[in-house]
């Protein structure tokens, strides 16, 4: 007997003889119960693709997470610089540095002017959407943001002796840092 209306069909048809469809039948079965090879090739064809999606996948959400982290941390950074700056620095003398290829201007006390030539205050960059504007910080502080992430620290009046070059002929010839134009 055919199990389904198809064979039905063929066998009426004379297409097919019953012995034809038996055997179509049963290897139809065997096929179900053992897995086809093509269906077990399909199968792992099917395990690869859901492997390289899963790493995939991997991937992505550890380059979100590392983007997570980074902004955390700016925003860290941000933050100890507002919460740590210097309040009272308005007065009348000029200090000027050079940030990004560009001359800039703050206007400061005689006492902050000393503590930034001899390196205890250092200046920072403090942007926020899009609007630059800066803060001086206390020295620790600005070597505590400095070692997490480098680039807000403008100016920072720190000469070792190392650095100083030993063939410098106006070596003899002392000028004063806090000379005034």
């Amino acid at each position: 007997m055919t199990k389904n209306a198809l064979q039905a069909q063929l066998l009426k048809a004379g297409l097919v003889d019953n012995k034809k469809a038996k055997q179509l039948s049963k290897q139809s079965q065997h096929a179900k119960r053992t897995g086809d090879a093509e269906s077990v090739a399909a199968k792992k064809a099917l395990a690869e693709a859901q492997a390289k999606k899963i790493v995939k996948d991997q991937q992505l959400n550890q380059e979100r997470q590392q983007q997570l982290e980074q902004k955390m941390l700016y925003a860290n950074i941000i933050q100890m610089i507002k919460q740590h700056q210097i309040t009272e620095i308005s007065g009348e003398i000029s200090y000027q540095f050079v940030d990004q290829s560009k001359v800039k201007k703050l206007y400061i006390t005689q006492k902050l002017y000393d503590q930034i030539v001899a390196g205890h205050v250092v200046i920072a960059r403090l942007e926020e959407n899009n609007d630059l504007d800066y803060a001086l910080l206390p020295r620790p502080l600005a070597d505590r943001i400095n070692a997490k992430l480098e680039g807000f620290i403008v100016v920072s009046n720190d000469q070792s002796e190392a650095e100083l070059e030993t063939d410098d002929p106006y070596a003899a010839y002392v000028i004063p840092d806090d000379l005034m134009w």
